[in-house]
């Protein structure tokens, strides 16, 4: 699709969501939490106490769609009190945030701070998952489900090298998914996924024929979806592991979209559609963790 016309539907988006937003002028505000127990990712390493990569993109995007973004990587900042101030919760962050030593020497979060946070988002704080969200309390063992993974709706496995991935979209009334009739392709770093919930909505499915790496030696899965948990609403995509699909205009108006669901301003449809979206979605890799 020729760059100029995918711009310009991106515009159309935007467009849409401005018309929303004129009604409903308060901008929302949306915590930013990019704490990192594992590796720190590049596009939310802040050098010199100037805002990441990711940061920044988000701020302009807020600008027409009518959000701000406050970042913090400190723990301390996951109590009952504080979440109250916003409007949505999102998490790009990795591995267990309560644990003694974080990777990015921030501090780490208690655990009345990860059940303070759960139990808003239950009570209605809408919650936004990005990439590596998914590998966050990611400690599930046997039929043991954490209480994050419970709440997110499903769990990542882990990742195999950077690669072109295409998405199928499975529900294109879904905003920021009206363009995506073809799909969508990519260069990035994907997940694999496991432990769905049968209520979740799929929005983009995994198709992993031609993928490299074991862990997407499997038929396809969910790789973007929308749930209530609660009261609280769930959006989670699996992208946005390079500077380049932060860019990317198609990636913009996903997330775009599914934050504007979250924060309450479009009416979808979430009949679960798990089992017909991805009916082979339990048929795991045999390869282990990467």
């Amino acid at each position: 699709m020729p760059r100029l016309v995918l711009r310009s539907m991106v515009c159309s988006l935007f467009i849409c969501v401005a018309l929303v937003c004129a009604e409903d002028a308060k901008p929302a505000k949306i915590l930013f939490f990019t704490k990192s127990a594992r590796f720190e990712h590049t596009v939310i390493a802040q050098k010199d106490g100037k805002p990441s990569f990711a940061e920044k993109i988000l701020a302009e995007m807020g600008i027409k769609g009518n959000f701000t973004i406050t970042t913090t990587k400190d723990g301390g900042a996951m109590t009952a009190e504080n979440l109250a101030k916003y409007d949505a919760l999102m998490f790009y962050t990795s591995g267990d945030l309560c644990q003694a030593q974080q990777k990015d020497g921030s501090p780490p979060m208690t655990p009345e701070g990860k059940a303070a946070f759960i139990a808003a988002v239950k009570n209605g704080l809408p919650f936004i998952c990005i990439h590596n969200g998914l590998k966050t309390f990611d400690t599930t063992k046997g039929d043991e489900i954490d209480p994050y993974n419970e709440m997110l709706g499903g769990i990542g496995i882990g990742h195999g090298k950077i690669q072109m991935g295409k998405n199928i979209c499975v529900d294109l009334k879904f905003p920021g998914m009206e363009n995506l009739k073809d799909g969508l392709a990519i260069n990035e770093e994907w997940y694999s996924n496991k432990n769905f919930s049968n209520d979740i909505h799929v929005l983009l499915v995994q198709d992993p024929a031609g993928m490299k790496d074991g862990l997407y030696q499997r038929p396809p899965y969910p790789a973007a979806w929308a749930r209530m948990y609660g009261k609280g609403r769930v959006f989670v995509v699996g992208m946005g592991h390079l500077e380049a699909t932060w860019t990317n205009p198609v990636f913009q108006a996903v997330l775009n979209g599914g934050i504007q669901w979250a924060v309450g301003r479009v009416a979808v449809d979430l009949t679960p559609n798990l089992e017909t979206a991805a009916p082979k979605y339990a048929e795991l890799p045999q390869t282990g963790k990467k």
